[in-house]
């Protein structure tokens, strides 16, 4: 059987900074699925933290923790039949590449947001705490969030609602024909 026909589903790979959308974005994006009657299941990176335990937390090595495991469900529920959604900051380059190289049928979506508008947004604080140095690795504050290389798709949620911004996305996969 050819990739094509294994693997109809996709894993959507929602990656930005922190309070740029990410979650929300993927609620509402496999709301859409499940609306349009595909099987799907959302992963977060924050969930996976909080269920796996202190072995995924911030520190460098074990963000790439997260991001492996992360990969490793999506990648099974891909093969169980599955529309995956994962919403991850996946901010440095061993992240980025890791999910190139092993993320099957990945529709990569960047979600464009300034540091600014992310920490005015902050619902856990965040980007306070870092301000005032009692977090010290807060990706935007204390290291840079870059902008991954050739995303499949960038959404903005900078000034737009979220309405207008999910919107867009949908419009965008429609027009792809991943919808």
């Amino acid at each position: 059987m050819n990739k094509e026909n294994l693997y109809r589903n996709h894993i959507y790979w929602i990656m930005g900074p922190t309070s740029s959308g990410k979650t929300t974005i993927a609620h509402y994006l496999l709301n859409k699925l499940c609306k349009n009657g595909k099987l799907a299941i959302h992963y977060d990176g924050d969930e996976v933290r909080d269920f796996f335990g202190p072995n995924h937390g911030f520190a460098e090595g074990e963000r790439l923790r997260v991001v492996s495991t992360l990969v490793h469900l999506a990648n099974k529920a891909l093969d169980a039949g599955l529309n995956v959604v994962v919403s991850a900051l996946t901010a440095n380059q061993d992240a980025r590449d890791y999910i190139k190289h092993n993320v099957k049928n990945m529709v990569l979506i960047y979600i464009e947001c300034s540091i600014e508008k992310c920490s005015e947004r902050d619902p856990k604080g965040l980007y306070n705490k870092a301000k005032r140095g009692e977090i010290e690795t807060l990706i935007g504050i204390n290291t840079k969030y870059l902008q991954p290389e050739n995303p499949d798709i960038i959404i903005s949620t900078e000034r737009e609602s979220i309405e207008n911004t999910v919107f867009e996305l949908m419009k965008k996969l429609s027009g792809l024909g991943l919808l």
